[in-house]
């Protein structure tokens, strides 16, 4: 069951939309990219499949998102954004992953060890500014302190997944995947198996976190 919450922080209104899970052991909450709300189409994919598994999902946007800006403020106001709904994100007493897309990754990745977070799922995370591999961000995705999965598209121009560094986290790779997780047509693989990869990877890694 879908539902919305809006959270006060003091960038402005966040706003929560949860999906339910029937004895739900853990909550999933995931942040957006700079580019582009939680309509993508790996959030929503991961937003109807993991409750399936037991998974309680939040997709969150952030205040400037709600407030129908277009461009996303400076990190710390994202990170202070965050934080400042992370109560929200814990009132139900379950453990919560953080995670995000694109920029919504790196948020998490910053925030996960001051908020407790049990874990961090990152999705398509930006390693560094297309064709500026010298301008890394490796150092927030280490940085994590936590158990955490990236997934990854194999052409990626923010990161492909053989530039990642060794660390203690997780890689799933989406073949032929970009940063949008989008597929060319030459590969012979069509969106729906694109996004089963990605569930799939999803849900293999959350249920081995649990035990």
């Amino acid at each position: 069951m879908e539902r919305k919450e809006i959270v006060a922080v003091d960038a402005g209104d966040a706003r929560i939309t949860w999906f339910g899970a029937e004895r739900a052991r853990l909550v999933l909450a995931l942040g957006h990219g700079a580019g582009g709300g939680v309509e993508a189409r790996d959030l929503q994919a991961i937003a109807r499949v993991l409750p399936g598994c037991g998974v309680t999902v939040a997709l969150v946007e952030q205040p400037w998102r709600v407030a129908g800006k277009k461009v996303a403020p400076a990190p710390r106001t994202l990170d202070a954004a965050w934080s400042g709904l992370w109560p929200a994100l814990t009132k139900r007493g379950l453990p919560v992953v953080a995670g995000g897309r694109s920029a919504g990754a790196r948020v998490a990745c910053r925030t996960a060890s001051e908020l407790g977070a049990a874990g961090v799922l990152a999705l398509s995370f930006p390693l560094h500014p297309p064709g500026r591999p010298e301008k890394s961000r490796a150092a927030e995705l280490l940085g994590a302190g936590v158990p955490t999965l990236v997934v990854q598209g194999g052409n990626d121009p923010f990161g492909k997944p053989e530039e990642f560094p060794a660390g203690a986290y997780e890689l799933a790779e989406v073949a032929y995947g970009d940063h949008g997780f989008a597929v060319p047509k030459r590969a012979g693989i069509d969106e729906e198996e694109t996004l089963v990869t990605i569930t799939d990877a999803v849900a293999r890694w959350v249920a081995a976190l649990r035990e």
